[in-house]
């Protein structure tokens, strides 16, 4: 997706960032990501307070597969259509993918799976 496009469409956050990941990009405002593009569709941060708005509207979500593993679904949802055509539009669903970024930054981090074992292991010496 052209970057001049995806930097008109971002305006609204102020402080974009364009960064090539995968095989597509994120849209980052500041350190946090707020959508990517994968295969030239955009899809916008999600969590559950705003998956029920992505799916109100039949916004399909990302889902990540690696050959010999179940599918595993993302917290990114395609931005709707019509959001594509209307400026004001996409920058109420920027704004909500905007807030779940923001949410997903103030979050505790869990510890990885490999860290937690550690630490358990550790306890029981």
């Amino acid at each position: 997706m052209d970057e001049d496009y995806l930097h008109d469409l971002f305006a609204s956050l102020g402080d974009t960032r364009i960064r090539r990941m995968f095989s597509g990009q994120g849209i980052y405002s500041g350190e946090r990501i707020v959508a990517i593009v994968i295969r030239d569709e955009l899809y916008l941060k999600s969590d559950a307070e705003t998956d029920g708005l992505f799916e109100a509207v039949g916004s399909a979500r990302w889902t990540y597969t690696r050959p010999g593993r179940a599918p595993t679904r993302m917290p990114y949802f395609r931005i709707p259509d019509s959001a594509l055509d209307d400026p004001d539009e996409a920058a109420r669903w920027i704004e909500v993918a905007n807030a779940a970024s923001r949410r997903a930054a103030a979050a505790p981090r869990s510890r990885s799976k490999r860290a937690r074992n550690a630490v358990a292991d550790r306890a029981s010496s």
